[in-house]
């Protein structure tokens, strides 16, 4: 009988796919069934159709959820409240992996968390995106200028152009770091402004750049 162990051998990284693992289980007449076995027992683990995980005895490395959130629905970029919050944009620490997608509005509830994806046109999708995380388990994330704008373009609580109503809503409800605002790096936010072709989003540029002036 082929093990878990046997595959783990056969797979590089901790997260595998049907076809993978019917090559691992090339032997057996009826591979769905021995798969089906080492999801009962917790040596895999679904996350959704077709793609799996190891369960925790056979990872080399703790899992990437950025990682897996590219996987699960694509394609796709980390960003968002997300990425906010791992920039230290923003205060709250955020579990929900929310990523940015091409495709339509969706959501996958799984064992190791909750991903959301929220469309964007592609034509505003690839400027200010790059790749993040090591060896196995690198990952679309947006840098934090894209995740703001997204941010921003997403939002429907802020659909004003007004000067006093957006910098309320950038530090007062969404209570932005002003440090890490200040670290932005303008010329990327310009060019990422320019493929949203938005009065929104003009007006984002302008109260960060306006904020960065004022904290040098």
């Amino acid at each position: 009988m082929i093990t878990a162990a046997d595959i783990r051998e056969q797979v590089r990284g901790d997260v595998t796919d049907y076809q993978q693992l019917v090559s691992c289980l090339r032997g057996y007449a009826k591979p769905r069934d021995r798969i089906s076995g080492l999801l009962a027992d917790g040596s895999l683990i679904r996350i959704r159709k077709g793609l799996y995980v190891f369960g925790e005895r056979y990872r080399r490395a703790p899992l990437s959820r950025e990682h897996l959130a590219n996987l699960i629905y694509g394609p796709s970029y980390v960003s968002l409240d997300y990425a906010l919050s791992h920039y230290g944009l923003i205060p709250e620490r955020v579990e929900n992996v929310t990523s940015v997608t091409t495709g339509e509005n969706r959501r996958f509830e799984t064992s190791l968390g909750d991903f959301t994806y929220r469309s964007l046109h592609p034509r505003r999708y690839a400027p200010g995106i790059r790749w993040a995380g090591e060896r196995n388990a690198h990952y679309l994330m947006a840098t934090p200028e894209k995740a703001l704008v997204d941010k921003v373009w997403a939002d429907k609580r802020i659909r004003t152009t007004n000067r006093k109503d957006f910098d309320a809503y950038l530090f007062e409800d969404l209570r932005l770091d002003e440090a890490q605002v200040a670290a932005l790096d303008h010329e990327r936010l310009e060019a990422i402004c320019a493929a949203f072709s938005s009065r929104k989003i003009d007006q984002l540029a302008r109260c960060l750049t306006r904020q960065g002036g004022n904290s040098s």
